[in-house]
């Protein structure tokens, strides 16, 4: 009885042995999908979106989409909001997304937000219960309008991933900003269907996915990185030194600015950065923080009055 016991717990022990480094690994994204449909008719039974809602979030927590093992305290938080706008036909809806992530800054307990970004071109076929796949082999699907949701959803993951990676070593991202592009080339097309073309826009999928592809741009990749790792990651150990560094990214995005005015990467990069930047620079002298309004009040037109407020003096 005793070698019974004893062959069954080493058998325990050897698998716990394969599988504990498993155990401690998990998916890259830890994302939160909503699905508000308040706009939609009465008419449409609420919890066919309930059940889209659950089925997006899988979609995303529940694949691999990197070759590297992250561990669970690693996972890269976002939120994916999908705002219905209206039912085009049966089955058939128009809604914008909201994209939201965030990174950790070393030695703290504060997430830095990595993206916030709004997609106004979302148009998608949804039946109750249907898979809600993403195939990178079958892009265009045999039913575009579709695949189109999840195409749009495993875009966004991959620009997430693009510059959550950017934040830790230059050009880091590049494998997933190529990701992105490749679903670009390849998105569904349509009828209803937009945000994928150049055409579409200047402010879009194809933009941001092209301009952090395109080597005259690749100073942005520069900048992602020293705003995280050279000015936000030395916060805890010398803020002088981290409001230095946080000038140096203003005036490396000044000198992209003054060649490559009007660019989808600026406005995609500056989306989410105004308040943080003011909170970084809120402690510096009077003459250091006009130095850095000049700046912010010619790349950052959107934010210019929120800049002279909280900046001046």
């Amino acid at each position: 009885m005793k070698r019974l016991v004893f062959s069954i717990a080493t058998v325990l022990l050897m698998v716990a042995t394969v599988w504990a480094p498993l155990m401690v690994q998990a998916q890259e994204i830890n994302a939160k999908v909503v699905v508000i449909s308040n706009r939609i008719s009465t008419q449409v039974d609420k919890r066919i979106f309930t059940t889209l809602q659950t089925q997006l979030q899988n979609l995303i927590n529940n694949r691999k989409w990197t070759d590297d093992n992250f561990k669970i305290q690693e996972r890269i938080e976002c939120n994916f909001i999908l705002n219905l706008d209206r039912q085009v036909e049966a089955n058939v809806y128009s809604a914008s997304l909201i994209i939201q992530a965030a990174r950790p800054v070393y030695n703290s307990s504060y997430n830095s937000p990595l993206i916030n970004w709004q997609d106004n071109d979302v148009t998608f076929r949804y039946v109750e219960f249907q898979p809600v796949e993403f195939n990178e082999n079958r892009l265009s699907g045999a039913e575009p309008l579709t695949v189109n949701l999840p195409a749009i959803f495993a875009y966004y993951v991959n620009v997430i991933l693009g510059f959550d990676y950017d934040s830790y070593s230059i050009k880091g991202g590049d494998a997933y900003f190529k990701k992105a592009l490749f679903i670009v080339n390849n998105a569904p097309s349509g009828r209803n269907i937009a945000g994928w073309s150049q055409f579409d826009g200047l402010r879009n999928r194809f933009w941001l996915a092209e301009n952090m592809m395109n080597e005259r741009f690749t100073i942005m990749h520069d900048v992602v990185y020293q705003y995280y790792r050279n000015s936000l990651d030395a916060m805890y150990e010398d803020e002088n030194r981290s409001r230095d560094e946080m000038m140096n990214v203003l005036n490396l995005l000044s000198t992209f600015n003054s060649s490559n005015q009007n660019t989808m990467v600026m406005q995609f990069f500056m989306q989410s950065k105004s308040d943080e930047i003011i909170q970084v620079l809120s402690k510096a002298a009077p003459d250091f923080k006009q130095r850095a309004l000049g700046i912010l009040e010619k790349i950052d037109l959107t934010n210019a009055k929120k800049y002279r407020e909280k900046l001046k003096g």
